[in-house]
């Protein structure tokens, strides 16, 4: 489950915060309201936390500062060092995907933002499916990612990066695994969970889904 883009990861880790900082002309609207995306998605997590995709640990520090317990999942090992090295206090950072993961005895909530797009959408699927066996009624997923209200918004935008020249941009619209919103309401709700989704930035949105 999107181990495809591990190198991809590799390469980016050590420009990574600077990118989300906004200083590549391609991506800042996907990453505009940075911080304040980091701070929805951690005043909604309940502890204890399990996030999926630590990368370079911006919502784990984040989560930390509230004084939230949090365990962190991430494949990329590159990614890991960088987090670790950034929170040399917190060691809780340990190998694995959204779908292969030490499993947690004790969890609140689940966590993930700008990550959840590495998997198709039948492993996202599978993925609600491990979450709502690990979960009790009330507790929670709330991830934070890039998705589109329609077909016709994705391929828009598609368009619309390919008009401004932000071929980079371009292309990874079109080589992830970007979903819908009705779709992935469809999943989670299949799974046992309400739902609902707020927009963030003109690419993110914040799905919050409590287990029923």
């Amino acid at each position: 489950m999107g181990r495809e883009f591990l190198d991809l990861f590799a390469e980016w880790a050590d420009s990574y915060d600077q990118t989300v900082s906004g200083h590549d002309p391609q991506y800042m609207d996907v990453f505009s309201n940075y911080d304040q995306i980091l701070e929805e998605v951690a005043n909604r997590a309940i502890s204890p936390v399990l996030e999926f995709g630590v990368g370079t640990g911006n919502l784990t520090q984040v989560m930390l500062q509230k004084d939230l317990k949090v365990t962190g999942v991430e494949p990329s090992k590159e990614m890991r060092q960088i987090a670790i090295q950034k929170l040399p206090s917190f060691a809780e950072i340990k190998e694995g995907d959204f779908l292969t993961f030490p499993i947690q005895k004790e969890i609140g909530s689940i966590v993930s933002t700008y990550a959840f797009h590495h998997l198709t959408d039948e492993e996202k699927e599978k993925a609600f499916r491990i979450y709502s066996s690990m979960l009790i009624k009330g507790q929670k997923i709330v991830f934070a990612d890039t998705m589109f209200e329609s077909e016709l918004a994705y391929t828009t935008m598609i368009e619309d990066a390919k008009q401004k020249g932000y071929n980079r941009l371009a292309g990874d619209l079109l080589s992830e695994y970007y979903t819908t919103i009705p779709k992935m309401k469809a999943m989670v709700t299949a799974a046992g969970f309400s739902v609902e989704f707020k927009q963030l930035n003109p690419f993110v949105w914040v799905m919050e889904a409590i287990k029923q």
